[in-house]
């Protein structure tokens, strides 16, 4: 395992700006995702705002040979899902678009669902408990916590619910690489793994299941789904630990930890 990479003041100042830059790029995005765009609309329009817009990079085109600037993951896609010209959003879709951007070396992570007008009543029920779960875990983070305290607060939201987890999908140190230590399971049990400490960067970004937490990988080696066809949900933000809690990098407008 690698060691987990502490960032230092002026470190936490670089990803502080890379997540507020991409908060402005889901800013855009809140008037532009509607019935009708295709995926591949919202991938193009993305690029060329971080790019064009905020000089910056999508650090997602090209990591692991993949050709895309985003993430669009829709209804029973949980996570990877690919931008397409032919996939256009429905009335009654969910989905999750998962973005991450560099600036000056350094990377910030974040997703967000959009919720088509005419989606069922389980689909609005489950995208609120995977915000709120989200929350649930973020709440968590502070010097002397350890990672599992995060994972139970995230499951015990999800399952009061009826919902599941997924288990083969996780957080993840993150800087100036996408992936970095720790790994931040969204399952697991209180005061167990990791302690957390002050200057650590990571994902928070549980993926819930309406049905089982099982998934399937389909044959382009990237969209996974699941495994019973249900519907999945997913919302990501960026932290840093501070030294007497947590801050979280890519809060967008409008956002704040519950209390």
């Amino acid at each position: 395992m690698n060691k987990v990479v502490i960032k230092t003041a002026q470190e936490a100042d670089l990803m502080r700006e890379s997540g507020r830059l991409l908060a402005q790029v889901f800013a855009m995005l809140d008037d532009f995702i509607e019935p009708g765009v295709t995926t591949m609309a919202i991938n193009d329009r993305v690029e060329a705002f971080i790019t064009a817009e905020l000089n910056a990079r999508p650090a997602s085109k090209g990591q692991y040979d993949y050709p895309y600037a985003l993430n669009t993951s829709i209804n029973e896609v949980i996570c990877h899902g690919m931008p397409s010209e032919q996939k256009k959003l429905g009335q009654r879709d969910i989905i999750n678009v998962d973005i991450t951007l560099e600036k000056d070396g350094f990377i910030a992570d974040s997703s967000k669902m959009y919720v088509m007008p005419d989606a069922t009543p389980i689909a609005r029920k489950l995208v609120d408990v995977t915000y709120q779960a989200m929350w649930q875990g973020i709440r968590m983070v502070r010097p002397g916590a350890r990672l599992g305290d995060i994972g139970h607060a995230i499951q015990q939201h999800a399952e009061r619910f009826g919902f599941s987890v997924v288990r083969e999908y996780c957080g993840h140190g993150i800087g100036r690489e996408m992936h970095e230590e720790p790994q931040v399971l969204h399952y697991g049990l209180p005061d167990t793994g990791l302690v957390l400490r002050e200057g650590m960067t990571f994902t928070i970004e549980p993926m819930i299941n309406q049905g089982t937490e099982k998934t399937k990988t389909k044959r382009d080696g990237w969209t996974v789904i699941t495994r019973d066809k249900k519907l999945s949900a997913q919302f990501e933000h960026t932290v840093l630990v501070t030294a007497d809690g947590v801050e979280v990098l890519t809060l967008r407008e409008g956002e704040q930890i519950p209390a």
